[in-house]
């Protein structure tokens, strides 16, 4: 029960956490920049986290992976707020749990039950209806979609290798490490330190996210891949609700989006409450 609660609460902060940088980069030409904003915050909460309880020795593999995950992911994910907004972001990065739940049973050796398949053809179909939106609003790129579903691949990969590499570490020092690791491509990306405006609006994305990243590895250190990820994936609903709610002006919302989201949130339910 621990496990589900803290993988809802890292889903709920992570929705709003796509919202809140669809509204801080507004105007704002660097991307670069926009995902160092958010990183800088998001790192100094889970490095208090680390101060808490820490294991240095287990460490370094999960830079290694933090290196994929949020390193590159953020670039992707930032780049795909960027061009579709932040609801169709959120939906898509919703399906994450199809790669991570085929990750886990090629890998992990999880057991498939037909939960699993009919929970994944609701996914698939949520994906479907997104990417097959007929009246698209100008800002809709195909690349965004890309953007978005390769974030996806990644999360759902690290994921897997969290769990994987559980007992290595603490999940605060999990957390810290893949989040330096991120700080550091961030950075690179970047070339340049965030400006204090840059800073100022993205802090609370980076707040959320540094909170949310907390609540995931408790929760991966606490259940199987097969049913956190799942669960995780309801970032979806709440990134589709926040953004009808503070910027659908922007995003150009319809009923297959809406439907796309449930869709998802539904597969990924359906495959969580069955393992």
């Amino acid at each position: 029960m621990t496990a589900v609660v803290l993988a809802l609460i890292s889903a709920a902060l992570f929705g709003a956490m796509t919202v809140a940088v669809r509204i801080g980069m507004r105007g704002l030409p660097d991307p670069g920049a926009v995902t160092l904003a958010t990183m800088l915050p998001a790192a100094v909460v889970v490095f208090a986290a680390a101060l808490v309880r820490h294991d240095v020795t287990g460490a370094w593999p999960f830079f290694l992976m933090g290196l994929l995950a949020p390193g590159l992911s953020q670039v992707f994910f930032t780049f795909g707020i960027r061009e579709i907004g932040a609801s169709r972001v959120s939906v898509t990065v919703g399906a994450a749990p199809l790669a991570a739940v085929t990750i886990a049973l090629l890998f992990l050796d999880e057991p498939l039950k037909l939960p699993l398949v009919l929970g994944a053809l609701a996914i698939v179909g949520g994906g479907v209806l997104l990417v097959g939106e007929r009246d698209r609003p100008g800002h809709l790129r195909g690349r965004g979609l890309a953007f978005a579903a390769a974030a996806a691949l990644m999360f759902a990969t690290r994921d897997n290798l969290a769990r994987a590499l559980h007992a290595n570490a603490t999940p605060e020092t999990a957390g810290a490490a893949i989040l330096l690791a991120g700080l550091v491509c961030s950075a690179i990306w970047a070339r340049r330190l965030p400006t204090r405006v840059e800073l100022r609006r993205l802090s609370p994305a980076g707040l959320m996210f540094g909170v949310s990243y907390i609540c995931l590895f408790e929760a991966y250190w606490r259940g199987r891949v097969t049913v956190v990820s799942p669960l995780v994936a309801t970032e979806s609903l709440w990134g589709v609700a926040l953004s009808a709610l503070l910027v659908r002006h922007t995003e150009g919302m319809g009923r297959r989006i809406a439907i796309g989201a449930v869709l998802i949130v539904a597969g990924g339910a359906v495959i969580g409450a069955t393992q």
